[in-house]
């Protein structure tokens, strides 16, 4: 197993850096400069001080050269400065950010889970019923819906129709010189619409998900002989079945840790929720690369060690891929 571990490890930097590579180069390549962006608000600004500019962050330097200063800070963990006015440590920035951002997203993803799997189950084992075709429709609504759209249509509904909750931000007006008690509810009513939205984006695919292998499982020989041999129902299915249909449910969590940053952009965005996504919004908007290069390299970083954790999980519970033969 620990020989397992290290490979795993090992492969994970080439990976890391590959991603750095393809995405440092897509970003300057965009249409669109830093510069640009901060010139077009001054349209006095003489060609000089845009070349000045362009010297001040580097980008008068080839392209090689300044992934390779850029690589050269990542290895000491410096994400470098912002390219916004204030200019300051993208670390820092980021720090700010992060903790909303996570709050969110781990709630999100617990409720997803919590939601989706018991759905999953209930559908596969009332397979071609009236409940799951009822559970069907409501996925496929799921899938169609786009995640703007019903987040606007929840805000005017909720918010300015009804007036139920708030639809901006994550605090009320004033709300710092209320007691702890009534500033976290208050904080919670914000939280209810972005939360409520995140989950059931993802719930629909993932509860399908869980259906179909749940049905695959409920089809294996030995399920069939369990049922022969006069076993329950309930034993079944929560005791020998469930197990082996989570186990590619596991390969899903893996993958949903970069989406406890990456994943929250659409909805921090439209709810001015002051977290990652709508920092990386904002980096993306003023083309400020080293900005949204910090957040990338945490995505990716979540990308990888999310496989990596999936792969160990099914190296615990699979013996033969730890030993090369799975």
């Amino acid at each position: 197993m620990a020989n397992y571990l290290i490979k795993r490890i090992l492969m994970l930097v080439p990976l890391l850096l590959g991603i750095t590579l393809i995405t440092f180069t897509v970003i300057h390549l965009a249409p669109g400069e830093p510069v640009e962006m901060q010139s077009a608000m001054s349209p006095k600004a003489s060609a000089a001080s845009r070349a000045r500019l362009r010297e001040f962050y580097g980008l008068d330097k080839p392209l090689h050269v300044q992934y390779g200063m850029w690589l050269s800070n990542l290895s000491r963990l410096d994400f470098g400065r912002s390219f916004a006015p204030d200019n300051r440590p993208v670390l820092d920035k980021i720090k700010e950010r992060i903790p909303i951002t996570i709050s969110l997203n781990v709630i999100a993803l617990i409720l997803e889970f919590g939601l989706a799997l018991p759905i999953g189950i209930m559908a596969a084992v009332h397979r071609d019923t009236l409940l799951d075709r009822a559970i069907s429709v409501f996925v496929f609504v799921g899938f169609a819906v786009p995640t703007f759209w019903l987040a606007l249509l929840c805000m005017y509904l909720f918010g300015v129709k009804l007036s139920w909750l708030p639809i901006s931000g994550i605090h009320s007006l004033g709300s710092d010189q209320w007691s702890f008690f009534w500033r976290s509810a208050d904080l919670a009513r914000h939280l209810v619409l972005p939360i409520a939205i995140a989950t059931f984006g993802s719930l629909a695919g993932l509860s399908r998900y869980m259906r179909s292998t749940m049905i695959e499982v409920l089809s294996q020989d030995y399920i069939t002989t369990a049922r022969a041999k006069g076993v329950r129902e309930r034993v079944i299915i929560y005791r020998h079945a469930l197990k082996n249909a989570l186990l590619p449910v596991i390969t899903l969590l893996g993958f949903s840790l970069p989406a406890l940053i990456g994943g929250s952009v659409i909805f921090e965005t439209i709810f001015s929720i002051p977290g990652m996504g709508q920092l990386f919004y904002q980096g993306v908007m003023a083309r400020d690369y080293p900005l949204v290069m910090g957040i990338l390299v945490i995505g990716a970083c979540l990308t990888l060690i999310g496989n990596l954790l999936a792969d160990l999980c099914y190296a615990v519970a699979d013996p033969r891929i730890r030993h090369g033969r799975g």
